[in-house]
């Protein structure tokens, strides 16, 4: 059965908001439940779309929706998990804890006033393009303020 990505992605909402996902590989299992077959890259797409991270929880790791972070908790991960930035006149390169690349990217991609026009994101490293070079310490400095909160 063919599922449009709208109706295969409110499968996913719907499965995130009702039961405790810890990995992808759970989520496709509860996908094919449904009728839904589909690869992890196109899920691992999805989740980015969708604003859905991967946060510890009591339990081990569970999949959320990444709204605004009104406790910190989010925030305190993300700045623990980042181990570096460095940058030049027209990049910006943020090592992580190896696997927490990507994570970390989908929260710097929604922070607001991030100066960020966009990410790619590797195991353990992201490069960010700047929307303008005269932006970039201010960047980097709004990057490294996740780690000293």
């Amino acid at each position: 059965m063919t599922h449009s990505k709208l109706s295969r992605q409110a499968k996913i909402k719907e499965i995130i908001s009702s039961s405790e996902v810890s990995s992808q590989e759970d989520l496709c299992r509860l996908l094919e439940g449904s009728g839904f077959e589909t690869t992890q890259a196109t899920l691992s797409r999805d989740l980015h779309e969708l604003g859905i991270v991967r946060i510890p929880s009591e339990t081990g790791f569970k999949y959320v929706f990444h709204l605004e972070d009104n406790d910190g908790a989010l925030k305190k991960l993300i700045g623990m998990e980042i181990i570096n930035v460095l940058h030049n006149e027209s990049a910006v390169i943020v090592r992580t804890m190896p696997g927490r690349a990507a994570g970390v990217a989908v929260y710097l991609d929604r922070m607001k006033d991030s100066y960020i026009i966009g990410t790619v994101a590797g195991d353990d490293s992201i490069i960010i393009i700047p929307d303008s070079h005269k932006n970039v310490v201010k960047l980097v400095e709004k990057i490294k303020s996740l780690s000293q909160d």
